[in-house]
C-alpha cells in the first residue's frame, strides 16, 4: 500500500480542520482550543513531510523506536514539530520517548515514575505529560481506572508538579464515546488539568463537543494503517 499524495493529504486535512472549527462553533466553543494530533504511526516520514507542507506540525506515534526512525531528522528540520508518543512506553525506552517527545500522553502506572523522573533529569528536558486513564476498565488497554485517578495523580504531581498537564483516553469501540469522554473531562477538571486528548478519526467531533483540546487523527489524514504494519502490530514500543 503506497501513502497517499500530498495533495491528497492536503485535501483530508482542509476537511478535518473544517470539521474542527464547526464542530468547536456549534459547540460554543473557541476553535483555536482544539488542536490536532496527526497520528502517524505505521507511516512513512514523505507522508509526515506532506503533512507538514500542508501545516500540520503536531504528530502523534505509538511506538518508540518508529517514532526516532522518523522524526529524529525531521525533529533537527523542523524545530516547530511537536511530537506526542500516544503508545504505552516500556521502561526501557523510557530515555528514548523523552529525548524526542514534546508531549508523553500515556503515563498510565506507578512504576514508570521513578524512571522517567530520572530520564527528564539525565536528558535535560522535560515532555509535558498527560496521564492516561482507562475507563473502559479493558484490560488489553493501558491506563488506570478511573477509581485509581486521586492516587495516581496525586503520586504525578509529587514526582512532576506542573509538568502533569492533562489526561487522555481511548473508549471501548463498541460503545458510546460521550460518557468516557466526559469522565475524563470531569477528572481533568477536578485537578485543574487544561489538555484533554479525546476523540480520534471517527469521534473527533463528539469529543470537541465534550471538551477536547487535543483530537487524535489518523487514517482520515494518512489513510489506512499499510497491511504489514496491521500484521505485525503488537501494540508494544518494540
Amino acid at each position: 500500500m503506497h501513502d497517499l499524495s500530498n495533495q491528497v493529504i492536503g485535501q483530508k486535512l482542509a476537511t478535518i480542520r473544517r470539521n474542527i472549527y464547526n464542530a468547536a462553533i456549534k459547540a460554543g466553543r473557541d476553535p483555536k482550543d482544539i488542536r490536532l494530533v496527526a497520528v502517524s504511526k505505521f507511516h512513512s516520514a514523505d507522508a509526515i513531510f506532506s503533512a507538514i507542507q500542508h501545516n500540520q506540525m503536531i504528530f502523534g506515534e505509538n511506538r518508540i523506536q518508529e517514532a526516532k526512525q522518523k522524526f529524529t531528522s525531521l525533529l533537527l528540520e523542523n524545530p516547530s514539530i511537536h511530537l506526542h508518543i500516544i503508545g504505552p512506553i516500556q521502561s526501557n525506552k523510557i530515555i528514548d520517548a523523552v529525548k524526542i517527545a514534546s508531549v508523553i500522553e500515556t503515563i498510565d502506572r506507578p512504576s514508570m515514575l521513578v524512571p522517567l523522573d530520572k530520564a527528564i533529569q539525565k536528558i535535560g528536558r522535560a515532555p509535558k505529560l498527560f496521564i492516561q486513564i482507562n475507563t473502559g476498565k479493558e484490560p488489553q488497554k493501558a491506563g488506570i481506572f478511573p477509581e485509581e485517578a486521586d492516587y495516581f495523580i496525586s503520586l504525578c504531581y509529587k514526582q512532576f508538579g506542573s509538568l502533569i498537564q492533562g489526561v487522555m483516553g481511548i473508549p471501548p469501540v463498541h460503545d458510546d464515546p460521550t460518557s468516557h469522554f466526559k469522565q475524563l473531562v470531569s477528572i481533568a477538571k477536578k485537578y485543574y488539568l487544561p489538555e484533554i486528548s479525546i476523540g480520534m478519526s471517527h469521534d473527533y467531533e463528539i469529543a470537541i463537543a465534550c471538551g477536547a483540546t487535543f483530537v487524535r487523527v489518523g487514517t482520515a489524514i494518512f489513510g489506512n494503517r499499510p497491511l504489514y504494519s496491521i500484521q505485525n502490530n503488537t501494540d508494544k514500543n518494540a
